[in-house]
């Protein structure tokens, strides 16, 4: 019996606006260059991991994140 979670195909966030900031941060997808090269090779937990990281980097640049626009309300 397998693993669902292992067997489970996770794609790539690319959308193909791949640019580096100066932090070697894609602007498109939010992944570093070393998760970039990482990922054909990562198995299902890291490409959760990474994805999960990614979404954090996206919070934290959006202009309005939900922190500010909480603050907002007060």
């Amino acid at each position: 019996m397998s693993d669902k979670s292992t067997d489970e195909v996770v794609d790539s966030p690319c959308i193909r606006h791949c640019c580096l900031d100066d932090k070697d941060i894609c602007v498109g997808c939010f992944r570093t260059l070393s998760e970039i090269l990482v990922w054909s090779k990562a198995d299902t937990t890291l490409r959760r991991k990474i994805l999960a990281r990614c979404e954090q980097r996206k919070l934290k640049r959006l202009p309005f994140s939900i922190n500010k626009l909480r603050s907002l309300d007060t």
